[in-house]
């Protein structure tokens, strides 16, 4: 079985019905964070189905972001229903500025 991991999905889509169109898409492989982004667990294969899905749907005007992210820091996403920020988890940085 192949081996999946985690991955944030963002894009910027100018029409709206390729925006529902896009979402919509994005709702059957991941889970939304905000309105134009998703965690997506996925193993390599559906990765590339879903990226040549989602060029069938988007233009050259559109932008898409899929950025692969460590299981670690997959859980500490918190997911936002609202514009309350009382829930939010503060984790704590991981730098320092000296």
């Amino acid at each position: 079985m192949a081996e999946k991991s985690w991955h944030l999905v963002t894009y910027d889509v100018r029409d709206p019905k390729r925006l529902r169109k896009v979402a919509k898409k994005l709702e059957g492989y991941g889970e939304r964070l905000q309105y134009s982004v998703f965690r997506c667990r996925l193993d390599h294969t559906t990765l590339e189905k879903l990226c040549w899905e989602l060029t069938g749907i988007m233009e050259k005007e559109d932008d898409l972001l899929v950025m692969p992210i460590c299981a670690r820091c997959a859980e500490r996403i918190p997911i936002h229903s609202s514009g309350d920020q009382s829930t939010w988890v503060k984790a704590p940085p991981t730098f320092r500025i000296v």
